[in-house]
């Protein structure tokens, strides 16, 4: 585990924790399986298949567990990607949405195994630190009314533009 990391997200998969781990390593380049356990005879799964999997992707460490279908990812967890700019935004909103994802509002999206992401420009979090509360307001009129996040009308907004 990274030093800094005391809380490992883990994310309860249908049985195709692989699947979803290759797509997120084929979106993170820097993915990889850290440790690996199995389910054994007479579990309600093949025997032998990836019971849960500790993984990083991004220097951040997740449990993939194929607990089965009993439940399903919703809204009321996300992971934010802080985004260095534009191009960052757009291409990981396309690969994240890729094969049945879809985009949301105000920067959020799900991925096909219905993870919900938000994807967040890193200047967004600063314009809604302003002290300006006029400018505050109009940046967050603009986030609202879109799906994907825009730098640049989020910029225009901010500068009352």
């Amino acid at each position: 585990m990274p030093a800094n990391q005391k809380i490992t997200p883990c994310l309860w998969f249908s049985g195709n924790a692989d699947e979803a781990m290759a797509f997120y390593f084929s979106v993170f380049k820097d993915g990889e399986i850290i440790s690996s356990t199995y389910w054994k005879r007479g579990a309600n799964a093949p025997e032998l298949s990836l019971l849960t999997a500790k993984f990083r992707m991004a220097g951040q460490e997740f449990i993939a567990l194929n607990g089965g279908s009993e439940f399903r990812f919703t809204e009321a967890i996300s992971l934010t990607i802080d985004c260095k700019d534009q191009r960052e935004v757009d291409e990981l909103t396309q690969k994240l949405t890729a094969d049945g994802g879809e985009v949301g509002p105000c920067g959020w999206l799900k991925d096909k195994y219905g993870l919900s992401w938000q994807i967040v420009p890193s200047g967004l979090m600063d314009m809604l630190r302003d002290a300006d509360q006029e400018k505050v307001e109009r940046v967050m009129d603009a986030v609202m009314d879109m799906r994907k996040l825009d730098l640049a009308k989020l910029e225009a907004a901010y500068a009352g533009r």
